[in-house]
């Protein structure tokens, strides 16, 4: 039987490029590759999109880790970073073509007489393992829609909305769903008058209070302000990643310390959820490096809850889930990151394909 051919698409122009690598890594080595026959397509931070010919050491999907550092841009230990290097660039056209033209080399040492449908890059599938901007917001599946190329994922709206911490905690308000107190200021009005940009944050919150970029993962540019002072710099942190910043009153207040329960949601129209997982962070949040830098936070799996709270937190995830009529964000799929752990507990794969139908 003929294997699916499946692009690993990663990489990409937001400020997760990094963490995205380290993602497709741990794609690459999960992958059935008897079953699957895996393409690897990066997207360099400038936008250029490249692949790899027989390229075998990167299919073999092996990642060294390094104690600390996150070495996601070194080509000797992230696969992801070797087709970035190495990769021959290819375009997407945005219109439908035949299956075995579904991505086009517009740059190769092959020579300018040999044709470029000779050299298509023929996939059935694309599976974005981008993270942030241009890769979960809805551009690259809009892209892939109009090349009428399968992908899996989230569709545009739901890629859009979810996205958007600010729309989609708009949505999930309006739906009855239960979000911490916030307010979304504009980057112009914090440049034009910082002082009525913070009135008006303490105003509606009470410290301590987190600040945000919009449109933004993986706590790139996300601050923790327990008073005024520490509240202009955040503020003005989340404005180099995005016009719209969104503010969030802390949970618990300044005595008590909120538990971070996660609970991860696999599937279409019948979505499951997994065994909530708790983490316990090394610092004083679950910052960038605290995230993927700095050992020593903690997952605990199962969380400690009572079998009533779990089902709580079980089905309101899936409640969120399936109010968005589309499939969530991607999370990131590092091995230091809880995902694949959570799902894991609950007997569910770590990645897992639709292999009949349109690919989604």
């Amino acid at each position: 039987m003929k294997k699916l051919r499946v692009g690993i698409l990663f990489g990409g122009r937001s400020g997760e490029h990094e963490v995205s690598l380290l993602s497709a890594a741990s794609v690459l080595n999960a992958i059935d590759k008897n079953k699957y026959e895996v393409v690897p397509i990066g997207i360099t931070k400038q936008g250029r999109w490249l692949t790899a010919e027989h390229a075998a050491d990167l299919l073999a999907g092996k990642l060294t880790q390094e104690p600390r550092n996150l070495r996601a841009g070194d080509p000797q230990t992230t696969p992801g970073a070797a087709v970035l290097t190495r990769g021959e660039a290819v375009v997407v056209p945005p219109e439908p073509v035949q299956r075995q033209s579904g991505l086009v080399p517009f740059q190769s040492d092959a020579g300018p007489l040999r044709r470029s449908s000779d050299r298509a890059i023929d996939v059935d599938v694309i599976f974005p393992v981008l993270h942030g901007t241009f890769g979960e917001d809805g551009t690259i599946q809009g892209l892939l829609e109009l090349a009428d190329i399968p992908y899996v994922g989230a569709g545009v709206l739901g890629s859009a909305a979810g996205m958007d911490k600010d729309i989609m905690k708009s949505l999930f308000s309006a739906a009855g769903i239960p979000i911490v107190k916030h307010v979304t200021i504009l980057r112009s009005a914090w440049e034009k008058d910082s002082g009525k940009a913070a009135k008006l944050v303490e105003q509606k919150l009470k410290y301590p209070v987190f600040v945000k970029p919009a449109n933004l993962g993986s706590s790139v540019g996300i601050s923790k302000a327990h008073d005024r002072k520490e509240l202009g710099p955040a503020l003005a942190e989340a404005a180099r990643f995005d016009r719209k910043i969104v503010v969030e009153q802390g949970v618990g207040g300044k005595k008590n310390k909120a538990r971070e329960i996660e609970c991860s949601v696999l599937g279409n129209d019948e979505p499951v959820a997994s065994i909530p997982g708790e983490i316990v962070p090394i610092k004083e949040f679950y910052d960038y490096d605290a995230k993927y830098l700095d050992e020593g936070s903690q997952l605990i799996i199962p969380a400690k809850l009572t079998r009533p709270q779990t089902k709580g937190v079980q089905e309101l995830a899936v409640r969120a889930f399936k109010f968005k009529k589309e499939r969530g964000r991607l999370p990131s799929l590092t091995s230091q990151d809880a995902w694949e752990k959570r799902m894991a507990e609950g007997a569910a794969a770590f990645v897992r394909y639709k292999d009949e139908g349109r690919y989604e």
